[in-house]
Protein backbone atom coordinates (compact mmCIF):
# COMPACT_ATOMS: atom_id res chain seq x y z
CA UNK A 1 0.00 0.00 0.00
CA UNK A 2 1.08 3.13 -0.79
CA UNK A 3 1.00 5.84 2.08
CA UNK A 4 -0.16 9.62 1.57
CA UNK A 5 2.85 10.94 3.75
CA UNK A 6 5.31 8.79 1.39
CA UNK A 7 4.34 10.68 -1.50
CA UNK A 8 5.67 13.98 -0.90
CA UNK A 9 9.04 12.61 -1.51
CA UNK A 10 7.89 11.26 -5.17
CA UNK A 11 8.60 14.71 -7.49
CA UNK A 12 10.67 14.61 -9.86
CA UNK A 13 11.30 11.10 -9.76
CA UNK A 14 11.40 9.41 -12.59
CA UNK A 15 8.10 7.64 -14.03
CA UNK A 16 8.58 4.38 -15.86
CA UNK A 17 6.36 1.73 -17.34
CA UNK A 18 6.37 -2.06 -16.69
CA UNK A 19 9.18 -2.80 -19.28
CA UNK A 20 11.16 0.04 -17.41
CA UNK A 21 10.78 3.07 -20.34
CA UNK A 22 11.28 6.32 -19.18
CA UNK A 23 7.85 8.23 -19.43
CA UNK A 24 9.20 11.79 -17.69
CA UNK A 25 8.84 13.02 -14.09
CA UNK A 26 6.44 12.76 -11.66
CA UNK A 27 5.11 16.62 -11.21
CA UNK A 28 2.23 16.02 -8.45
CA UNK A 29 0.16 12.95 -7.09
CA UNK A 30 -3.40 13.52 -7.11
CA UNK A 31 -5.83 11.83 -4.25
CA UNK A 32 -8.90 9.59 -4.00
CA UNK A 33 -11.02 13.07 -2.34
CA UNK A 34 -13.39 9.99 -1.03
CA UNK A 35 -10.58 8.12 0.58
CA UNK A 36 -7.50 9.95 0.67
CA UNK A 37 -5.57 7.96 -0.70
CA UNK A 38 -3.22 8.46 -3.68
CA UNK A 39 -5.04 7.97 -6.55
CA UNK A 40 -3.30 9.39 -10.13
CA UNK A 41 0.06 11.22 -10.99
CA UNK A 42 0.77 13.60 -13.49
CA UNK A 43 3.69 13.06 -15.10
CA UNK A 44 5.75 16.07 -16.94
CA UNK A 45 6.51 15.17 -20.65
CA UNK A 46 7.48 16.36 -24.11
CA UNK A 47 10.52 18.66 -25.00
CA UNK A 48 11.86 21.33 -23.16
CA UNK A 49 9.84 23.99 -24.72
CA UNK A 50 6.50 22.05 -24.73
CA UNK A 51 6.12 19.79 -21.28
CA UNK A 52 2.62 18.89 -20.45
CA UNK A 53 1.72 16.97 -17.54
CA UNK A 54 -0.30 13.58 -18.55
CA UNK A 55 -1.76 11.81 -15.58
CA UNK A 56 -2.04 8.23 -14.70
CA UNK A 57 -3.52 5.56 -12.07
CA UNK A 58 -1.01 4.90 -9.25
CA UNK A 59 -3.28 1.80 -7.99
CA UNK A 60 -1.00 -0.40 -9.04
CA UNK A 61 2.46 1.55 -8.67
CA UNK A 62 5.69 0.37 -7.13
CA UNK A 63 8.29 3.03 -5.42
CA UNK A 64 11.89 2.01 -5.80
CA UNK A 65 14.91 3.93 -5.46
CA UNK A 66 14.30 7.18 -7.57
CA UNK A 67 11.32 5.59 -9.61
CA UNK A 68 7.69 5.05 -9.92
CA UNK A 69 6.85 2.28 -11.94
CA UNK A 70 3.46 2.10 -13.47
CA UNK A 71 1.86 -0.51 -14.37
CA UNK A 72 0.56 1.05 -17.82
CA UNK A 73 2.47 1.58 -20.73
CA UNK A 74 4.73 4.26 -21.96
CA UNK A 75 2.42 4.59 -25.25
CA UNK A 76 -1.02 4.64 -23.10
CA UNK A 77 0.28 7.13 -20.87
CA UNK A 78 1.83 9.58 -23.24
CA UNK A 79 -1.84 9.35 -25.26
CA UNK A 80 -3.63 9.85 -21.94
CA UNK A 81 -5.52 13.28 -21.15
CA UNK A 82 -3.40 15.95 -20.25
CA UNK A 83 -2.91 20.00 -19.11
CA UNK A 84 -0.51 22.47 -19.54
CA UNK A 85 2.41 22.44 -16.75
CA UNK A 86 1.01 25.41 -14.82
CA UNK A 87 -2.49 24.43 -15.31
CA UNK A 88 -5.02 22.96 -13.32
CA UNK A 89 -7.28 20.52 -13.70
CA UNK A 90 -10.87 21.17 -14.03
CA UNK A 91 -13.28 18.85 -12.44
CA UNK A 92 -15.58 18.56 -16.29
CA UNK A 93 -12.80 16.85 -17.11
CA UNK A 94 -11.58 14.17 -14.65
CA UNK A 95 -14.13 11.57 -16.05
CA UNK A 96 -12.35 11.77 -19.20
CA UNK A 97 -9.31 10.84 -17.41
CA UNK A 98 -10.90 7.93 -16.15
CA UNK A 99 -12.32 6.86 -19.19
CA UNK A 100 -8.87 6.49 -20.82
CA UNK A 101 -7.95 4.00 -18.57
CA UNK A 102 -10.39 2.54 -18.60
CA UNK A 103 -11.89 3.16 -14.68
CA UNK A 104 -14.82 3.53 -13.28
CA UNK A 105 -15.88 7.25 -12.79
CA UNK A 106 -18.05 8.63 -9.96
CA UNK A 107 -17.47 12.22 -8.58
CA UNK A 108 -16.66 12.80 -5.31
CA UNK A 109 -18.69 13.96 -2.41
CA UNK A 110 -21.94 16.83 -3.64
CA UNK A 111 -21.11 15.68 -6.96
CA UNK A 112 -17.30 17.47 -6.77
CA UNK A 113 -14.11 16.52 -7.45
CA UNK A 114 -13.02 13.63 -6.99
CA UNK A 115 -9.06 13.82 -7.23
CA UNK A 116 -7.21 16.40 -5.50
CA UNK A 117 -3.45 17.49 -5.74
CA UNK A 118 -1.02 16.90 -2.69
Amino acid sequence: MIHSADIREWRNRDVIDAKGRKIGSLEAVYVDTTTDTPAMATVRTGMATRHRLVFVPLDEATVGPGYVQVAHSKGQVRKAPSIGVDDVLPVEREEEIFKHYDRAYEPGADRGRRLARR
